[in-house]
């Protein structure tokens, strides 16, 4: 009987765990250090100027509650991302450009010392310490991906 694949070949497992990790420190980071005292200003006046904007102001405790929740959901594809599941890789796509922006936005705005001209803050930006393990793990992620992208991933067969 053949064997399957070793997980760490196969997948992107420890990728994705590692950035489910950092996503978990980043909303620790950002709740704790005045992000949507930044957030919510910002879209309210970038929707005073684009009405189409997409993004909403948010109360903490619905957007702590809304983050915490997607990060243990993504937590729990932990082993479905280690088979390497073909289902599961737009997500993880998604998921690392996702975190990849969201890191290079908060250094982007400490460098800045603010988002839009009127909502300033003191450096760094509340989500900040936290930036460059979202860039690491979702740089992790986008590698792995790219290198398990051309293998085959199929259920090992009775011999």
């Amino acid at each position: 009987m053949k064997q399957a694949p070793a997980l760490s070949a196969s997948g992107f497992g420890s990728a994705w765990f590692a950035l489910c990790v950092a996503f978990a420190l980043h909303i620790l980071d950002e709740s704790t250090t005045g992000f949507l005292a930044v957030y919510n200003p910002t879209v309210t006046i970038l929707r005073s100027r684009w009405s189409w904007f997409p993004m909403p102001t948010v109360e903490f405790r619905n957007w702590l509650v809304a983050l915490i929740v997607a990060c243990g959901l993504l937590f729990c594809l932990t082993p479905v991302a280690a088979r390497g599941m073909r289902g599961l890789r737009p997500l993880a796509w998604f998921y690392a450009l996702l975190m990849f922006l969201n890191g290079l936005g908060h250094t982007l705005f400490t460098i800045l010392g603010h988002t839009v001209a009127s909502v300033r803050f003191p450096r760094p930006a509340p989500g900040f310490y936290s930036s460059p393990l979202l860039l690491a793990a979702s740089l992790w992620m986008m590698v792995r991906l790219r290198r398990t992208a051309r293998r085959d991933f199929q259920l090992p067969t009775g011999d």
